[in-house]
């Protein structure tokens, strides 16, 4: 208290008399407002300091249509290489389906693939880690699932309708399934459910593995064979002298003859190809485009092919959609099989 200061002491007021104020720290503190124009530092999760992030400009224009329904992947390329490498890919891909589909329509057909891409992606695998390697690797790129360059995840770019070579393969596939879980039932009466199904997957695997290497091998013969038999003309062609070989014939004009009418015997084109034993893993591509073309000009084709192989082996070779419909018009008989207008005309 004042009254009771002792010697050298003042008697002035104490601190908690003090009437001056003291100094505001915030006049002597500088001011954390931002200034007009100066960046914004934000602190992450783990209190390191980070930069604000820009916003990602759009696709270009031919581009927005097919990118439009993965935007918020595309909202995550913030390196201008990434964005680069991705458009190169869409405009690939775009190029592609032009030949397939046309220019007008090829944008819409490749935003629904990226759109099935999309949801297998968030049903199956995820969230997306890599969005660059996504886009590139499984988003844009055509899934062919058989030899068909049309297919793409099962289904004919051209056409949108379902592909016939994986409609077959699959029956195939479910055909053999059948027959291995049938045996494996047969041989395993007391067996659960759980071994069953184990026995029966490890025997298909067997299965399509011995089939893959059979095919392979017979491929490598095939090959080695082609090989030969180039070899051996390059040979003969080597040793035979220039001044030997003879000039070629100028080819004749043939006028093309009539074809007979129905009441005249005459054996049909490619009858001899019939007579021969038949191994569909051994034909080429071409030779089954041969055999369906054929077939469509002459359905007596696919009638002996199943008489002789069974229906299961011409669906394989003609689809089963052309054997139905060959079946049917031959049962309802509205199709004369050995009939042709040409001697009318």
């Amino acid at each position: 208290m004042p009254d009771r200061a002792c010697l050298r002491e003042d008697g002035g007021p104490l601190r908690g008399d003090q009437q001056q104020k003291s100094p505001s720290i915030s006049s002597k503190q500088p001011s954390w407002k931002p200034l007009a124009g100066a960046p914004v530092r934000g602190v992450d999760a783990a209190g390191h300091e980070r930069q604000p992030q820009g916003r990602v400009p759009l696709p270009p224009e031919e581009l927005r249509v097919v990118l439009a329904p993965v935007d918020l992947v595309w909202a995550r390329l913030e390196r201008p290489a990434a964005r680069r490498l991705v458009e190169a890919a869409a405009r690939i891909e775009l190029a592609r389906l032009a030949g397939f589909t046309g220019r007008a329509d090829a944008p819409k057909v490749l935003a629904d693939r990226i759109a099935r891409r999309l949801e297998d992606q968030m049903r199956l695998g995820g969230p997306i880690a890599d969005p660059v390697g996504w886009l590139i690797g499984r988003a844009l790129p055509q899934r062919q699932q058989c030899g068909d360059a049309r297919c793409d995840d099962r289904v004919l770019l051209d056409s949108g309708q379902d592909c016939p070579w994986c409609e077959d393969r699959q029956a195939e596939r479910r055909a053999t399934r059948h027959t291995v879980a049938a045996a494996v039932d047969a041989s395993m009466p007391g067996a659960s459910e759980a071994e069953r199904r184990a026995a029966t997957d490890r025997q298909l695997h067997e299965a399509v593995t011995a089939q893959a290497w059979i095919r392979e091998h017979r491929w490598a013969q095939v090959r080695e064979q082609q090989a030969a038999a180039a070899q051996a003309r390059a040979e003969a062609a080597a040793a035979q002298p220039a001044f030997d070989v003879p000039a070629a014939p100028a080819a004749p004009v043939v006028v093309p003859a009539p074809r007979l009418a129905a009441d005249t015997a005459a054996p049909a084109p490619g009858r001899a190809d019939v007579d021969q034993e038949l191994i569909l893993e051994d034909l080429t591509r071409e030779q089954v485009l041969g055999w369906r073309d054929r077939a469509a000009a002459d359905h007596q084709i696919v009638l002996d092919h199943i008489a002789r192989y069974g229906e299961h082996s011409a669906q394989r070779l003609f689809t089963r959609r052309f054997v139905a419909t060959v079946q049917r018009l031959s049962d309802l008989g509205h199709l004369d099989l050995g009939y042709t207008p040409w001697g009318q005309a």
